[in-house]
């Protein structure tokens, strides 16, 4: 069977063949061969150059041939990882949010980055929601203890609380939305947590850094009890003792 996948990066990334060819350091007819077959994994440091190539994740080009090849420990979750969090392609979250039908939990301290990087994300997050996945956001307390301490450490001009509140007014344009909701939360600020159905995206937050500058992992669901689902508890919980937030508070004032 062809690779569709790759097909399609390479028509969004305006591609040709003969263009990945030469970003890999490959023969045409190799790319050629690489599209004609989903069955055919090339040599990794092929597989990586393409991704990088084309802005995605090398799990998404060859996925079947990936879970061939992923070992059989607990670290076959892991689908990717990240030494910087802007080191993930924008299209990965794209795709993420895109194909999520039942959940998507966005437990970061300030979410701020995503309205910043994912054009129409509201638009696509009220789709979503009126279609009856599950969409949910965990902020912290733009008035709260914690985020006052955090906004020291980090010592940035846009401060922690100023990017809760644009997060919060955003949401606001959304509030009635049936299966949107927010919280308020205090026990993420050391680590972010993204959940897109069966995928998941965490950051644990290093220290002074902020989000941007620390790793990430990207996990994909593939047993019971692995880190997939400790991380999904840990949400999980912190929801559980979220505080509802009244997202019309952070509505714009009427001109």
């Amino acid at each position: 069977m062809p690779n569709d996948a790759l097909r399609q990066a390479m028509a969004e990334a305006h591609l040709t063949e003969a263009a990945l060819a030469e970003r890999c350091g490959v023969d045409t007819k190799t790319v050629s061969r690489w599209v004609a077959s989903d069955g055919r994994l090339p040599h990794a440091r092929h597989r990586w150059a393409a991704a990088e190539a084309l802005g995605v994740d090398e799990a998404m080009l060859w996925p079947h041939g990936i879970r061939r090849n992923l070992k059989t420990g607990p670290d076959r979750e892991i689908v990717a990882t990240y030494p910087y969090r802007s080191a993930c392609p924008r299209s990965v979250w794209r795709t993420l949010i895109t194909d999520a039908e039942q959940e998507l939990t966005f437990a970061g301290f300030t979410n701020y980055f995503l309205w910043l990087e994912q054009a129409n994300l509201g638009t696509a997050l009220r789709r979503k929601a009126e279609r009856g996945c599950r969409v949910r956001f965990l902020v912290g307390d733009p008035d709260g203890e914690v985020t006052r301490r955090r906004e020291a450490v980090e010592g940035v001009p846009l401060t922690v609380g100023t990017r809760i509140r644009i997060t919060l007014a955003e949401l606001s344009k959304l509030d009635g939305t049936p299966n949107l909701e927010a919280r308020f939360g205090d026990e993420h600020i050391a680590m972010s947590v993204f959940r897109f159905d069966d995928d998941m995206l965490v950051t644990p937050h290093l220290a002074r850094l902020v989000g941007h500058d620390s790793p990430m992992l990207h996990l994909r669901r593939c047993q019971e009890d692995g880190l997939f689902d400790r991380f999904a508890f840990h949400v999980s919980e912190l929801w559980d003792m979220g505080r509802p937030v009244d997202l019309s508070a952070y509505a714009a004032p009427p001109e």
